[in-house]
């Protein structure tokens, strides 16, 4: 995979004759609605064959190792080769691979959602189903997803029970606190949540308690070990969803419930919701700058291991229209698809901010008013991936696969192997 940013004057044919590829697999990779009309500034993916490496005169099997940032026995591995002494000029060497661990949540059942996982299937580790509901007497909300764990199942995903403590479309700071205050209510709610993993198939359970009160944070915490405790027990694993936190003692109600240490002791993995910089209400911005990303990260490894973190990243973008309000200006999401086409149509070149290592550019709309849009492409996921390398992480998660973005997944699997369990 290369990633190619277009200039004027392009044209498809000029690129497939550059890479030496066919038009029509720079089409596919990219699922362009109109490969004719091309924009300043947009990336493109240019599929090219696995990572292979062609031995030069004087190089070893330890020099191209520095190369690639790979181990010698890793290379020797992937290309069946018993003595590392013995390479010769013009043989093909195979790069491998490191593996990840990649989980995407779905919020959608039925026939919608088994599509989306038929496309994206080979591509995860796990799903999570958005979202089982808590209740304050202990009764699990359910849904009518059996045909979709059985889609995730053919497709080698494991399937991840998500719970919340949504109430109608809304995270209840409410609910959350009248749950965690009552143990029985509690005991009752594990119960229901075990009888329907088993009976549905499910193989985990990912926790996502958001705007926790401060008070409730112990509460959370014992909730937590009870969980935990439960799910082991009964063979299965258990994550949780974390707010963005750059130091322990963050202030805020999406923040402060959530302590990073004991859920990094507790759970088998966490996914950090490193995205929602630029969300729907606040001003125009990238969804997950990467310094800001970063600045997660920096302190989320000190307190939970780095094997335990799945860093966030969103599948989506924003269009504000301007100029933002305050209280005002809600941002309407958009598709990576969308945000291509509305760029077409109003002839604007697609600019790139290098510190947030975001796309994005402005126009005017039929009626006169100005907008602002952010979303991602193959550059800002490859900045994204090379950060997971950089910090040792255990992978990745998307919010959310309904709201797709195509050269994602041909950025994904130049970068890594995904593994299955």
């Amino acid at each position: 995979m290369r990633i190619y940013v277009v200039k004027s004057g392009d044209t498809l044919w000029r690129i497939s004759r550059t890479y030496n590829v066919s038009i029509s697999s720079i089409v596919k990779a990219n699922e362009m609605d109109d490969p004719d009309r091309l924009i300043v500034g947009q990336s493109l993916v240019i599929p090219t064959p696995d990572d292979v490496h062609i031995v030069k005169p004087g190089e070893t099997l330890w020099l191209i190792s520095q190369i690639y940032n790979v181990t010698i026995p890793a290379i020797q591995r992937e290309n069946n080769i018993t003595n590392p002494d013995l390479i010769y000029i013009g043989q093909r060497i195979k790069i491998p691979k490191p593996v990840i661990e990649v989980n995407g949540y779905l919020t959608q059942i039925g026939a919608s959602g088994e599509r989306i996982l038929e496309e994206t299937g080979d591509y995860l580790t796990y799903f999570s189903m958005f979202s089982y509901g808590i209740t304050a007497e202990g009764n699990l909300t359910t849904l009518n997803d059996e045909t979709v764990i059985n889609v995730a199942k053919s497709k080698g995903v494991t399937p991840l029970m998500c719970l919340t403590n949504f109430l109608g479309r809304r995270f209840s700071s409410d609910l959350v606190s009248t749950f965690l205050s009552n143990v029985e209510v509690q005991e009752r709610q594990l119960t229901n949540i075990v009888n329907t993993m088993k009976q549905k198939g499910y193989e985990g359970l990912n926790i996502d308690f958001e705007y926790v009160y401060p008070r409730d944070r112990e509460r959370y915490n014992e909730f937590l070990r009870r969980a935990a405790d439960r799910m082991h027990s009964n063979g299965f694993s258990i994550s949780t969803a974390l707010a963005p936190k750059v130091t322990a003692g963050q202030i805020g109600l999406l923040y402060e419930a959530h302590d990073y240490p004991v859920h990094g002791q507790l759970t088998d993995f966490v996914v950090l919701m490193t995205y929602e910089w630029g969300w729907a209400g606040g001003p125009p911005w990238a969804i997950a700058p990467i310094n800001e990303v970063k600045r997660v990260l920096d302190y989320a490894v000190t307190a939970i291991p780095r094997n335990k973190i799945l860093m966030g990243i969103p599948l989506y973008g924003r269009d504000w229209k301007l100029p933002f309000v305050a209280g005002t200006t809600i941002a309407e999401t958009v598709t990576y698809q969308e945000a291509i086409r509305r760029a077409l149509r109003y002839g604007v070149a697609i600019q790139y901010n290098t510190l947030y290592q975001s796309p994005f550019y402005r126009y005017w709309d039929e009626a006169g008013a100005e907008h602002e849009v952010w979303y991602d492409d193959a550059r800002s996921y490859q900045a994204k991936y090379e950060t997971i390398k950089e910090y040792g992480l255990r992978g990745a998660s998307y919010w959310a696969l309904n709201l797709q973005t195509p050269p994602n997944w041909s950025v994904l699997v130049s970068n890594f192997k995904v593994a299955k369990l």
